[in-house]
């Protein structure tokens, strides 16, 4: 029984796609200005549905899968979704609040990724007068 707490605690604590501290800098310099995942300047799109995320990790690692998979497509959760898998049903417990956060994360992500590399998105935060460093 402690093996398997310890996988899970594990599982739990690696499962998460972060931001790293210039990711969540450029992010907080952007909602400063008003610039958010959920109010964009421009045509940025979010790629990720953190409820569809959640609701689908009810089923065995199917929110992991389906954040693996599409425009803001993060690999390792084709793993997570796997561990989800053979860990089912008890991987709700962690899986459905992961996938909702890595969701949220991946989206705010790719709004940088839209406003530093995108050519669209890079004039849409020039006309603003904003700048993102890299």
């Amino acid at each position: 029984m402690k093996k398997i707490f310890t996988l899970i605690t594990i599982i739990m604590l690696g499962a998460c796609t972060n931001l790293t501290k210039t990711e969540r800098d450029q992010l907080h310099l952007l909602k400063s200005n008003g610039i958010t995942v959920d109010r964009p300047v421009g045509n940025y799109e979010k790629p990720a549905a953190p409820a569809a995320a959640g609701l689908l990790n009810l089923l065995p690692g199917f929110g992991n899968f389906y954040l693996a998979s599409g425009n803001g497509a993060d690999s390792s959760h084709w793993i997570y979704g796997t561990g989800n898998l053979l860990l089912w049903p008890l991987s709700i417990l962690w899986g459905v609040p992961e996938a909702v956060v890595d969701a949220n994360n991946i989206n705010e992500r790719e709004l940088l990724y839209y406003y530093q590399y995108d050519q669209q998105g890079k004039q849409e935060l020039r006309n603003t007068g904003i700048k993102l460093y890299h």
